[in-house]
């Protein structure tokens, strides 16, 4: 079972549910992965609709990957998402607005 408020999303992948979170290792990894110079350019590219399915698939393995899931993208190629792409999508978009919440 996910905690939302510690950012946690769940993703099934081939049936089984893994917790997800993007702790700041897992956006080390994604800023690495996707060439960013930033968190914060990590987010403006999101919010921008300047992404592709390569972002989103580097955004759910680095939020697995923060969760414990020891897999890697290619991992992800060979498995069946549960809710498919847009699933996918939405799961990404979760652990993005999760990861940048900001508690007053």
């Amino acid at each position: 079972m996910v905690n939302p408020m510690r950012g946690e999303v769940e993703i099934v992948l081939d049936g089984q549910a893994h917790v997800a979170r993007l702790t700041l290792g897992a956006l080390a990894e994604l800023e690495h992965d996707l060439g960013a110079d930033s968190l914060l350019a990590v987010a403006e590219r999101f919010e921008a609709g300047r992404f592709g399915s390569r972002d989103v698939l580097a955004v759910l393995v680095a939020g697995l990957r923060g969760g414990g899931w020891q897999g890697r993208a290619a991992d992800l190629l060979a498995v069946e998402i549960g809710g498919g792409p847009v699933a996918a999508g939405r799961a990404a978009a979760e652990l993005l607005a999760r990861a940048f919440r900001i508690d007053t």
